[in-house]
């Protein structure tokens, strides 16, 4: 039974959605899923709705999601009765006394970056998911990389790239071509699910991507091309986090950019990855020490490079990036691996609902008030 529920005690599960960022489509389209999984009689629901515009709304049209799919959920929510502070709202969502649980399935900037988890800490409330500075660390791609170098985990070479850096140096290109070789992938630092990123090929390439880049984030990273594989791991737990078997991707494009991932669907996943027992072992130890390494709680998905011997350069498991809220819907790789391990797309939601609870009930245990 979870901390703080009675015996036949209904959780209240508050599903914050949407959200400002770029990525608000693929927010929607989680949560949709994530409403019809969910048990009635185990939990009762709140949909909570953030609007581009930043608005906070009680989307009680999202419900039809339940029977309907992910195309009832508007994109944009109906003014009426919003609130710009969503304190208030938050108040008004968990005014019973059923324990309350925030699901915030937000992706991106404005969500998955710390601002929201700090928010849901300074409200008191229980909350799926990483806090404050695991989320603000693992978003900005700049000060992971940074950490997991500290961490020891190998990397694939990069250069942190900020807007000054660019404006004022019109042999950044070459420079970048001479250290990290070209093709390159040019990403922008705070973004998730592919977007803005691109591959360049020549020198006037790189400089035109750091510039598309730029127009997402003003800090950017510029990477090497790794010739080799894309595998991923799911990780979920606190103190004590476990690590699935890894999943492959294999990209219907040239990389697995945001098209392949939620427009085309030519991406192929592999579950379980066609590795050896030795190399799943070695990336799934990787990805709990990523987790850690960057105060991680509840779930992420570590993103690696795989070049074994033979392929590239022969550096084996090369850390890409830590998703903390990655991809959500049952046919996304984060559930798909736990689904191959055993673990059904609804159980694996009652479980991360307990480990929140869980961190709920330690933190105020460690916490004087």
């Amino acid at each position: 039974m979870p901390p703080g529920t009675e015996p036949g005690q209904r959780i209240h599960l508050v599903v914050l959605f949407g959200g400002e960022s770029a990525e608000h489509d693929v927010s929607c389209s989680t949560a949709a899923h994530v409403l019809r999984a969910v048990d009635p009689e185990r939990y009762r629901i709140t949909p909570v709705g953030i609007g581009r515009d930043g608005q906070w709304a009680i989307a009680d049209d999202a419900l039809a999601a339940l029977e309907s799919g992910p195309e009832a959920l508007p994109n944009e929510l109906d003014p009426g009765g919003s609130t710009t502070s969503p304190t208030p709202l938050l108040d008004d969502a968990t005014t019973d006394g059923d324990p309350t649980v925030v699901l915030p399935l937000l992706h991106g900037p404005m969500g998955e970056d710390g601002t929201v988890q700090g928010l849901l800490e300074l409200a008191g409330l229980p909350f799926v998911g990483s806090g404050v500075l695991g989320s603000a660390v693992a978003m900005d791609k700049a000060m992971a990389k940074n950490v997991i170098g500290v961490a020891g985990i190998a990397q694939a070479k990069h250069r942190v790239v900020t807007e000054l850096d660019h404006v004022d140096n019109d042999t950044l290109g070459h420079e970048l071509a001479d250290e990290l070789g070209l093709p390159a992938f040019v990403k922008p630092a705070n973004m998730g699910s592919s977007v803005g990123v691109s591959k360049a090929l020549t020198h006037d390439e790189l400089r035109s991507s750091i510039d598309h880049a730029l127009t997402y984030d003003e800090v950017v990273i510029v990477e090497e091309a790794v010739v080799g594989r894309e595998i991923e791991v799911a990780v979920l737990g606190n103190r004590h986090p476990v690590a699935s078997p890894p999943g492959e991707i294999v990209p219907g494009e040239e990389f697995y950019s945001y098209e392949d991932k939620y427009v085309t669907d030519g991406a192929e996943l592999l579950v379980p990855a066609p590795l050896g027992a030795e190399a799943a072992d070695e990336v799934r130890r990787l990805a709990v020490d990523a987790f850690v390494a960057l105060r991680c709680e509840g779930l992420a998905r570590v993103d690696f490079f795989y070049e074994p011997p033979g392929v590239g350069e022969g550096r084996g498991f090369l850390c890409n990036e830590v998703n903390t809220m990655p991809g959500f819907t049952p046919i996304s790789m984060y559930p798909k691996l736990w689904i191959e391990a055993g673990l059904s797309y609804p159980q694996l939601i009652d479980r991360l609902v307990e480990l929140a609870l869980e961190r709920h009930s330690r933190r105020r245990r460690n916490t004087k008030r």
